[in-house]
């Protein structure tokens, strides 16, 4: 039954965007951009978004970057390539939309760079045939600082700690919101042109992934903890479709990030910061660059599953070993005592693991983290020891059901000294795929595959089907449909002032 609302409106907008990550900034600056009136309504006290959690890989053809470097490429190729990425889900794959995001790509990254945003790379990924992949300076934060200035010049009336409840449904279209502030204080705000969903995917939602994915997945928690599936909720209760809901990034294990963020975390995403290091990336050699570098890399990224096929063992907090670690162990990592679990190696794995072609953990195109650099960089999550009842002792753990776990590993157990707890981890989603059905002007559909008039959706919110693996490709589609969302919604508005019946 849809959401209805007798309350008159106590504000109206040419554009009401839900949603303050990538996709919500980069619609509401296109809508002002095209002359729109735009509201942008984030629940959290700042703007972010899944965007600001990010490693920060954008791909891309046709960049500068790439024609920096002698790389003739384009989207065609692109959206030709991606599918490799899918594999046997490739099937599933909306290509009407992979073929929007690949040629919205170039315009969007220029756009990106107009906002202010800075790259190195590109980078290689196979199975793309060509480097595409660009990974943001300083950090992914360059985005959400660069885009809300934008966003601010062009007018956009910028809301924080406005949670939007439902979605307006009057005279066959939707109409606005329902939004209540930090207070408790509800309001009603139309838009003209309607509303734009960008509120993220449902990785954090327990009732949304075991509906889709599974009663087990419902137990492991986000990387974003605010990525709820607020848009899908409201747009369903409209009668819109979730696409792909079962499928999603993970869980896989991480690393628990520090107490304190280390000093890259906190470089400001200043213009002038992020040019030199860009240019220090280009012209200092790498063995100067590659300590600073880590620093970064080993706050974020998951273990390398390779360890697990030379024989590390996974354990609990007690020490105690709780299944195959060959056999999905992020599955039931989450039901362990408080859902964190420790890598464990001995010497000769810790020897293996020093240098290429055996890593601890990989970023994308950036670089290779080795034990050392957990040793270094990490020491909250790397603890060493020369007996099993010392690192015990160092992690917590109950050092005679350690001492058992390695005894009934078999030619699984680690044997040589040192011992090393690599750890807490714990499993999460990274993303969902799951998105509501959206046609290729970003409108949501129903059941019957018609438009809801009045009610756009971009980034995961309006995935439509869309296969984003790949690193890249999931902030490359909150940008380009994004625009192309607040773009479209601009137009709409503009149609229904002038006394068109806009859909």
């Amino acid at each position: 039954m849809p959401t209805r609302s007798s309350e008159p409106a106590d504000e109206r907008f040419d554009v009401v965007v839900v949603g303050g990550g990538g996709a919500g900034l980069a619609a509401a600056i296109e809508a002002a951009e095209c002359g729109a009136r735009v509201v942008l309504l984030e629940k959290n006290a700042e703007p972010g978004g899944s965007t600001a959690w990010s490693i920060g890989s954008v791909t891309a053809t046709r960049t500068p970057h790439q024609r920096a470097k002698g790389i003739v490429d384009n989207p065609d190729d692109h959206w030709a390539d991606m599918p490799g990425f899918a594999g046997d889900l490739a099937a599933r794959d909306n290509d009407a939309l992979r073929r929007v995001l690949c040629e919205a790509m170039p315009d969007t990254f220029q756009w990106l760079l107009d906002s202010g945003v800075r790259f190195m790379g590109p980078m290689p990924e196979p199975p793309h045939r060509r480097p595409r992949m660009h990974n943001v300076l300083p950090n992914s934060r360059s985005f959400i600082y660069h885009l809300s200035r934008r966003a601010l010049r062009a007018g956009v009336q910028l809301r924080c700690s406005i949670r939007v409840l439902e979605l307006v449904w009057e005279d066959g279209r939707v109409q606005g919101v329902v939004a209540e502030d930090a207070k408790g204080r509800r309001c009603r705000i139309d838009g003209h042109g309607g509303v734009v969903l960008a509120a993220g995917d449902f990785t954090n939602n327990p009732v949304l992934k075991a509906r889709f994915m599974g009663a087990q997945e419902a137990k492991v928690g986000a990387v974003n903890p605010g990525a709820t599936g607020d848009g899908q909720i409201m747009a369903e209760a409209l009668g819109a479709q979730v696409v792909n809901g079962d499928l999603a990034l993970g869980p896989e294990i991480r690393f628990i990030a520090p107490e304190k963020e280390n000093f890259v975390r906190r470089l400001p995403p200043w213009r002038a910061l992020a040019v030199t290091m860009q240019w220090a990336l280009e012209h200092v050699p790498p063995f100067i660059l590659r300590p600073f570098m880590m620093k970064f890399l080993t706050t974020a990224l998951a273990p390398a599953t390779a360890l697990f096929d030379d024989g590390a063992l996974l354990v609990n907090a007690r020490g105690e070993r709780f299944g195959s670690e060959t056999d999905g162990p992020a599955y039931r990592l989450a039901d362990q005592p408080g859902g964190i679990g420790y890598i464990l190696i001995d010497g000769r794995l810790a020897q293996r693991y020093s240098a290429w072609p055996h890593f601890i953990s990989t970023a994308p195109g950036i670089a290779y983290a080795y034990i050392d650099d957990y040793r270094r960089n990490r020491p909250d999550v790397c603890r060493e020891a020369a007996t099993l009842d010392q690192l015990a002792a160092k992690t917590g753990m109950d050092p005679e059901a350690l001492r058992r776990s390695v005894s009934a590993a078999g030619g699984r157990a680690p044997g040589t000294a040192p011992y090393i707890a690599l750890g807490p981890v714990r499993a999460v989603f990274v993303h969902a795929e799951g998105g509501l059905s959206v046609d290729l002007e970003h409108r949501v559909l129903d059941a019957s595959g018609q438009p809801l008039p009045g009610l756009r959706a971009a980034g995961s919110t309006g995935q439509g089907g869309l296969l984003l693996k790949g690193h890249g490709h999931h902030l490359a589609w909150a940008f380009a449909s994004g625009r192309r969302a607040g773009r479209f919604a601009a137009q709409a508005a503009c149609q229904a002032q002038a006394g068109v019946q806009a859909p």
